[in-house]
């Protein structure tokens, strides 16, 4: 059975070998991990589909190849393998390990450590040995965070010598760099901004926050209420739920909503929830807390990562006043919210308008013009508004 390079997100073609942890004429179990893979949105472990006997190894570490392409050969039970298909298979990951040079501190991967790319260019990166580090992970695995902790604690790094010192993009850095350039190029960008007040909002947030807290580990923020605003406003302006498909546009039935997370400002990935409309508000905050925990542990696995339709931003809780995003492509449009903060705003009455003290926060929408127009982008946004506002939302949550 082949072993192919799998989709790793919507938008990615291709994925670089970072480690094989089996060899060929290894007997595999289904399941078991076989190699890790890394692309400018994850970066992953890869399991064995099958029970058998590793036949071949046809990419070596290190090699960068497109999304289906060949990269092992597993032989089930009742099929021949070959000696000379076992030893022409171990021929190029020999010759790679020969003359990669070995990473200072890293275990030797004959010893079965099961370290991330990421972890494994942290050590590098840093000269540390993985022996200095206690792993949280599971069965004891050093995980990402374990070295940033590490080095936080106090281990010293390279530094530069002179007033500058160049950081060279790594291969996550450089490929969204291009993502980004071509999603500029690709869609014609307009952005337009709308205000909202979340009294509507804090009436049931506060009230549920420490309950939440308390029970759920995590703090109840405004994400999943403006998510849920977000999936209404969505099923009344479909066009925005969408992607350009030459000359026509895709309608998405299901509300796949991708939602960025930062990995502790060393980059970013959008996992998606799979039909988010479907979901309430404590549903998508438990799914939200989920997915960034994963993506901050460097465990996402491929779907996580597949068939987002509508992206949504979150700078706000670094008090960001207003984001302008770029769109996901393929997707036409995306959602940032900035911080709420407390405001004055006019109220207006019969008779006599007022000013009081209102939580608002200002949600800014990028969309593509050649999907749809402003008008039909401002009364989303109105639409949006309207339902953050106005919603009974003891009833969505």
């Amino acid at each position: 059975m082949d072993v192919l390079m799998p989709q790793l997100g919507e938008t990615v073609t291709e994925g670089t070998i970072s480690a094989w942890h089996k060899k060929a004429g290894n007997a595999v179990e289904k399941g078991e991990m076989l190699l890790d893979v890394e692309t400018d949105k994850v970066a992953t472990e890869i399991t064995a589909p099958v029970t058998g006997v590793l036949s071949s190894i046809n990419v070596p570490e290190g090699d960068t190849v497109d999304v289906g392409t060949v990269l092992a050969v597993i032989t089930v039970e009742g099929e021949e393998i070959s000696d000379s298909a076992v030893a022409d298979a171990q021929e190029p990951a020999t010759e790679q390990s020969a003359v990669a040079p070995k990473a200072a501190g890293l275990p030797d991967k004959s010893a079965g450590d099961r370290l991330s790319p990421a972890v494994r260019r942290l050590l590098s990166e840093n000269n540390l040995d993985i022996a200095d580090i206690t792993g949280s992970g599971r069965d004891g695995r050093v995980t990402k965070q374990d070295v940033l902790n590490h080095i936080d604690g106090g281990t010293p790094s390279a530094t530069s010598t002179t007033d500058s010192e160049r950081v060279p993009f790594d291969r996550i850095r450089k490929v969204t760099a291009d993502h980004m350039v071509r999603s500029k190029a690709t869609s014609p960008h307009v952005l337009q901004t709308i205000d909202a007040d979340f009294s509507a909002v804090d009436l049931v947030r506060l009230a549920r926050k420490d309950e939440w807290r308390a029970e759920k580990g995590h703090s109840l923020t405004y994400l999943p209420f403006v998510a849920r605003a977000l999936c209404l406003a969505i099923a009344e302006f479909p066009r925005v739920n969408a992607s350009v498909d030459g000359d026509a546009l895709l309608l998405h039935k299901s509300i796949n909503l991708a939602i960025a997370v930062d990995l502790n400002l060393e980059g970013l990935v959008a996992p998606v929830v799979k039909n988010a409309g479907d979901l309430s508000v404590s549903a998508l905050a438990e799914q939200f807390n989920a997915l960034a925990t994963k993506a901050r542990g460097d465990v996402l696995s491929p779907d996580d990562l597949r068939g987002g339709t509508y992206t949504l931003s979150n700078p706000g809780p670094f008090g960001t006043l207003f984001t302008s995003p770029i769109i996901n492509q393929p997707q036409v449009a995306i959602l940032s919210m900035d911080a709420v903060k407390k405001r004055p705003v006019v109220v207006e009455s019969e008779g006599a308008d007022s000013i009081e003290i209102r939580p608002v926060g200002l949600l800014a929408h990028s969309f593509d013009h050649r999907a749809i127009d402003g008008a039909y982008s401002a009364a989303f946004l109105n639409k949006l508004k309207t339902l953050l506002e106005e919603s009974d939302w003891d009833r969505e949550f």
